[in-house]
């Protein structure tokens, strides 16, 4: 090896100790270990920031993409008729209160099955500043729509007309439950009202009447907007009836010594009473004879509202049911309708057939047979029942 030339070459050929100017503290170690791979602070906070900033926007992006859009290999359709019933799109009704938050909506639309994601709904309420924009109503939508479909509808408040029919002979509950099952009415709402629910004067209620309005709610086909109001629903209801009640009915009625209430809850008893037309004017002729002679009614029907089941044959027990409107125990007609005549038994009362006939009792397919004494009658319950 040559000896180097001059103390310069000397000095470049020099190797430092690596414990020469070594840190002697933790924090020292660390200021060199940065100074030596030449990387700020500033520069390792801010790609942190970054890779902080895409996790929050990639799982921002998960939670609103459509899984439709989604390319997920799926088995193969099994291709279906055109005209079969999985091909036609089913009509979801949606009840939207008043005062529903977003939260409530999403809930009830994804439980209907109307939306997929709650949560996206939400966000996107949200985002569109539709929250306080919701508007309640009744809403007709279809599985799985498309968002915005589903926000066009809440944001302008979209109203169904919604068709019903009452059959004669419906109480005022059976009409509740009716009217709730087509979410044109919450049950015990429209109960209340008809407690005390009496627009026209014969319709007052008397003492011991569980529903003012029972009996005058015409049974009819209505056709209603969805957003009707209960009280519009009894106001159209109770108008129908007074305006099917001519005035030649109310002046037969008047020479019959019959008020519209006494005629209404006769018909409502030949309602009940009656399973065939033929029978209808028969009935309410020994309804009026017997009214006439002081007789109890001694009608099951009267019996089977008090009930909260309906029983095929009441028994003895029964008929020692204590309430007016017993008509076994009680004479004269029961403190007000049992039923909601229709137009054929309300024409029966003022029509009654011209027989001398008292007693009646139905066999099991609802025929009536009739008698004059009541040792016929009996005889008649030996045979038919």
């Amino acid at each position: 090896m040559n000896k180097p030339d001059s103390d310069a070459d000397t000095k470049r050929l020099e190797i430092p100790s690596r414990s020469a100017g070594k840190p002697r503290t933790l924090r020292g170690k660390l200021s060199a270990f940065f100074a030596d791979m030449e990387i700020s602070r500033r520069y390792v906070f801010g790609v942190a920031g970054v890779v902080l900033l895409c996790v929050v926007g990639l799982g921002l992006a998960m939670t609103l993409v459509d899984p439709s859009a989604v390319n997920v290999q799926q088995p193969a359709p099994v291709e279906t008729p055109a005209n079969s019933e999985s091909n036609v799109e089913r009509s979801i009704q949606v009840e939207i209160r008043e005062g529903s938050s977003t939260a409530e909506i999403a809930d009830k639309l994804a439980e209907r099955g109307v939306i997929k994601s709650k949560l996206k709904f939400r966000i996107l309420a949200r985002l569109r500043g539709y929250d306080d924009k919701l508007r309640p109503g009744s809403y007709s939508f279809t599985a799985d729509m498309d968002d915005d479909e589903v926000f066009a509808k809440l944001l302008t408040g979209e109203k169904r007309l919604i068709q019903f029919t009452i059959p004669e002979g419906f109480g005022v509950k059976e009409i509740a439950e009716r009217l709730q099952n087509l979410d044109l009415a919450d049950k015990a709402e429209f109960l209340k009202a008809a407690t005390d629910f009496a627009p026209y004067e014969y319709m007052k209620k008397r003492e011991n009447v569980f529903y003012a309005a029972e009996g005058f709610l015409f049974p009819d086909t209505y056709a209603v907007e969805s957003d009707m109001e209960v009280a519009e629903i009894l106001d159209l209801m109770a108008g129908t009836l007074n305006k099917k009640l001519t005035m030649s009915m109310r002046k037969q009625a008047e020479a019959m010594g019959l008020s519209i209430y006494d005629l209404i809850t006769l018909a409502s008893l030949v309602e009940r009473e009656v399973r065939f037309p033929e029978d209808r004017p028969i009935v309410a002729q020994v309804l009026l004879k017997r009214l006439k002679l002081n007789m109890p009614l001694q009608t099951d029907a009267t019996l089977q509202y008090l009930m909260d089941t309906p029983k095929e044959d009441v028994s003895i027990e029964d008929t020692q049911i204590d309430s007016p409107y017993n008509t076994y125990q009680h004479t004269g007609l029961p403190p007000g309708p049992i039923a909601n005549p229709g137009m054929a038994a309300i024409e029966a009362v003022l029509h009654p057939a011209e027989t001398d006939y008292l007693y009646f009792v139905a066999d099991r397919r609802g025929h009536n047979h009739y008698a004059n004494t009541y040792e016929e009658h009996l005889n008649l319950v030996n045979q038919y029942r």
